[in-house]
């Protein structure tokens, strides 16, 4: 190794984070400063929690809510398909009854 171009080691450089906890490591630098340790990490600590970001997570249980309740009141495909046959068969009905009432009309014979 070359002397005087590596920077100086420090076996015992302090870190100190933002929540008071200090520990020491290894570094070049003699102390650091981090806003973040594995002491007060929410993933860490088990203290995860949900960021909310504009809403996002209130909007998105409102949504689901909304799908369920229309989803108990929807109705599906086949009472849709049932209905429209239904309709169908009285417009046929009707259109044959109409038929029979004019062909059953006497003719005038002039």
């Amino acid at each position: 190794m070359k002397k005087d171009i590596h920077p100086t080691y420090y076996a015992d450089a302090k870190v100190v984070c933002a929540c008071g906890h200090s520990f020491t490591i290894g570094s070049t630098v003699k102390e650091i400063h981090v806003e973040i340790c594995s002491n007060c990490h929410p993933f860490y600590t088990g203290k995860e929690r949900l960021v909310d970001t504009a809403g996002r997570v209130d909007r998105f249980k409102k949504l689901t809510e909304q799908k369920a309740k229309v989803s108990k009141t929807r109705k599906g495909k086949a009472v849709k398909k049932a209905k429209a046959t239904e309709r169908k068969i009285a417009k046929e009905k009707e259109k044959i009854k109409a038929e029979i009432k004019e062909n059953s009309k006497p003719k005038n014979k002039k």
